[in-house]
């Protein structure tokens, strides 16, 4: 697989596919860059770094997005260049894994179907380029980026949207349902911290990593996922300080220039199909319940949520690209959306229940509307427990939702004034405008300190 992947870069690299396009303006007024944005995840991880990319383009640079084929059509929507990693069925079987939303084994899922069979591909990718002419601003989990750094001297800065990606003893994130108690000493927070960098992340990941360095004639490397992974150029956290504070731990090199903003467009519309547009304007701002883009196993969810709504009187906005979780028909106070502008739709909405998802989150944050977390499984319990410290949100855990749960918790937020207040001041704080331009100079300027 790894020599298919070299034989099919070389053959772009014949082809000129890494030669820099004609110099433009830029509104910077910086010399034309090629940015290559490498990236793995559902559509809440990818649509973030197309709308980075897009913005990085109007300043006048080449973009292209280096994922997996499924998000072709999104790339593509936002005028930018996409460099395949794996296939779309590929995607689609992982998609497919009910290990993926398990709070122990979804880690393990995402290494084994998506970080460890992309390292190679992007690593082959970027050996095609120039790294004189070449930033790399890669997720974090993008391994083959970090590596092609150390063998080529690309600049490289390391995007995070998550403060789950930072192993902190100073800020403990919830994993696989366990939280370690925060009134323990320092010391011991440290040495559970060592525990899984030494005994589960590196187990699982050591082994390929060192594999495929060993091929490239590098050093194995240890503590992968808390240390390794962060470029020592730069790190750039996609969220804001009174989100996720910065820690003594986290890298000392990191900016965090707050939420960006997911460009709408990229999706399935840049607008509200006039069907829901419709039913926003014939009543009450309805409740959204959605699991998340990519998972598909959320019968129990929609039955809990279609009932919670009934008890309510509440309408709902039932969003899922899976139709097959829902009943054949609903009553006219229920819609059901396959994709919907968040951006759009929430503003408009009463209160959204969902599962934690970053992208989410931040446009419910902008929106100034309550939420109710379910999380399942990755950085989705941190995210509800850090929107329960800003007294936003309340959280269940998947196990526990029943119509009535989802009722009595919704009913105290649509209540509180409290809440409602809260969710006005964090929105005043979101700035998705200004993020993005400064994350636009913090790529642009990675560079300049080995130039």
């Amino acid at each position: 697989m790894w020599m298919h992947n070299r034989q099919h870069y070389a053959r772009l690299a014949d082809f000129g596919y890494n030669q820099l396009m004609q110099p433009v303006n830029c509104s910077r007024h910086r010399e034309p860059t090629h940015i290559v944005l490498p990236t793995i995840g559902s559509a809440g991880d990818v649509l973030p770094v197309i709308g980075l990319g897009r913005a990085l383009q109007q300043r006048g640079h080449r973009v292209t997005v280096l994922t997996n084929p499924y998000f072709q059509a999104m790339v593509a929507a936002a005028g930018l260049e996409l460099a395949p990693v794996g296939s779309v069925e590929e995607f689609r079987r992982g998609l497919e894994d009910p290990n993926l939303w398990h709070p122990l084994q979804g880690f393990q899922t995402i290494v084994r179907r998506a970080i460890l069979p992309a390292m190679p591909i992007m690593y082959d990718y970027l050996a095609t380029l120039d790294p004189k002419q070449t930033i790399v601003a890669a997720a974090g989990m993008c391994f083959g980026a970090r590596i092609a750094q150390e063998k080529f001297g690309f600049p490289l800065i390391t995007v995070h949207l998550q403060p789950t990606l930072f192993m902190s003893a100073y800020d403990v994130v919830e994993m696989g349902g366990f939280r370690f108690p925060g009134w323990m000493p320092l010391r011991f927070r440290q040495a559970y911290i060592r525990f899984l960098e030494e005994r589960v992340t590196d187990r699982l990941l050591a082994p390929s990593v060192t594999a495929f360095r060993a091929e490239l004639g590098l050093a194995p490397v240890a503590r992968i996922f808390g240390r390794w992974m962060h470029s020592p150029q730069r790190v750039l956290g996609l969220f804001p300080t009174w989100f996720a504070p910065p820690q003594p731990d986290w890298p000392p090199n990191l900016i965090q220039p707050g939420f960006v903003d997911s460009p709408s467009d990229a999706g399935e519309g840049a607008a509200l199909t006039p069907e829901l547009a419709a039913f926003l304007a014939a009543g009450d701002p309805p409740i959204v319940f959605t699991p998340g883009s990519a998972m598909q196993y959320g019968d129990s969810f929609f039955r809990a949520a279609i009932a919670a709504s009934r008890q309510l009187g509440r309408r709902a906005i039932l969003l899922t690209r899976f139709r097959t979780q829902l009943p054949a028909t609903l009553p006219p106070d229920l819609l059901h959306v396959e994709w919907a502008p968040l951006a759009a739709l929430l503003p408009s909405a009463a209160a959204i229940v969902y599962h934690g998802g970053i992208g989410t989150l931040a446009q419910a944050l902008a929106a100034g509307i309550p939420q109710l977390v379910i999380p399942f499984a990755h950085d989705q319990p941190d995210n509800a427990n850090r929107l329960q410290r800003l007294g936003v949100a309340a959280r269940m855990n998947p196990s526990k939702v029943t119509a009535d749960r989802l009722a009595q918790q919704l009913r105290w937020l649509l209540d509180a004034s409290a809440v409602q207040a809260r969710c006005r001041e964090l929105a005043a704080l979101v700035d998705f405008e200004r993020a993005l331009a400064d994350a636009c100079a913090a790529i642009e300027t990675v560079g300049e300190t080995q130039q």
